[in-house]
């Protein structure tokens, strides 16, 4: 048994791809994801977990077991549901997970052992998930400063067992599927997500002139300034006659109601991943983005669909005094191993 674990309607996503790319030979009549239980463990966020529900109906339609855990309600909650948890991890042959810096992730993988292991895209954190392994350094997320309060000493030999569990050895192979440019450490396999399950159930999408707009949640992690980014939505919307913005899950209502107001822009809650919406179209001939995780995807998602995808820089003077100090570096990786996609200069 395949077992995966995802907190994200796009680790789902990905979860369900790593599964079409398997050899045609392991499927079955039910389809290419039967054999393979998918465990949602559930975030709180509403938008979140709407899409999540979605997602899983997908899984299951392509032959997949679902169990939604609920994860996060409460502090015992955590200790339950790997409780409930541990007797399917010693049946499973093979695990897969989305986000290796959750802790709750981190937490299951003290129980994996020597079993095979494949990590898949969680968007832009791969990137920086790879390269740390692949230095050795502790497991911290990108937009995230070197906390060291109580909490993070707690669970320090928890994160150093993950990150050894992570590393491939004799008796363990390690895998990352992913879409986003990756130099893992030597020993660590790694296959291309091509995005071939999304373009084989969807599309090809209708498109119109003009364009659309991805949102990010650079302003809810502290990176980028509100009033900046505001006036970049502005900027961009005008000068690419943009009708819609497809707002990332975790961005703040009053900040779309606010980009709505000035802007005049179609505010959109996908109610899937944006890789989904878009190769379902319609969509614009032009899909706008900041440095995000879909100016990865999106190029291979909409592959002969006639849709440029355009990435706009981030300019040093937007970012915040709370942004980490790697930020800016990392937003400008982001954008430049981007390929396929046409590079926008800052708005003035």
């Amino acid at each position: 048994m395949n077992l995966a674990f995802v907190e994200s309607p796009v680790q789902l996503l990905n979860v369900l791809e790593w599964a079409h790319a398997q050899p045609y030979a392991t499927w079955t009549a039910r389809g290419p994801a039967a054999g393979l239980t998918i465990v949602v463990l559930s975030p709180t966020d509403p938008m979140s977990r709407g899409q999540l529900r979605r997602m899983a109906e997908l899984a299951r339609d392509e032959g997949a077991a679902v169990r939604w855990q609920e994860a996060r309600g409460g502090a015992s909650a955590p200790l339950k549901a790997i409780r409930d948890l541990a007797p399917m991890l010693r049946r499973a042959e093979r695990v897969v997970i989305g986000d290796p810096f959750s802790r709750y992730v981190q937490l299951l993988l003290t129980l994996v052992g020597d079993k095979e292991l494949t990590v898949v895209d969680d968007g832009t954190a791969t990137m920086e998930f790879a390269a740390q392994l692949a230095r050795g350094e502790k497991l911290v997320r990108w937009h995230r400063r070197d906390a060291r309060g109580p909490r993070e000493l707690l669970l320090a030999p928890v994160s150093s067992l993950a990150r050894r569990r992570l590393a491939p050895s004799r008796t363990r192979r390690v895998e990352v599927f992913t879409a986003m440019p990756v130099e893992p450490p030597e020993g660590i396999v790694v296959t291309a997500n091509t995005f071939a399950w999304t373009r084989f159930r969807f599309g090809p999408p209708t498109t119109f002139e003009g364009a659309d707009l991805v949102g990010t949640s650079l302003v809810e992690t502290g990176i980028v300034d509100p009033g900046q980014y505001a006036d970049a939505v502005s900027a961009l919307a005008r000068a690419h006659g943009a009708r819609r913005y497809f707002a990332h899950r975790r961005e703040n209502p009053d900040k779309l109601h606010r980009l709505a107001r000035e802007t005049g822009l179609e505010i959109v809650r996908p109610e899937l991943p944006l890789e989904l919406v878009a190769r379902r179209g319609p969509i614009g001939s032009t899909v706008l983005s900041f440095p995000s995780t879909v100016v990865h995807t999106l190029p291979l998602a909409l592959a002969g669909a006639g849709v440029t995808v355009a990435v706009c820089e981030i300019a040093p003077e937007w970012l915040r005094e709370t942004a980490a100090p790697r930020a800016q570096g990392f937003l400008a990786a982001v954008t430049g191993t981007a390929r396929n996609v046409r590079r926008l200069p800052a708005p003035a």
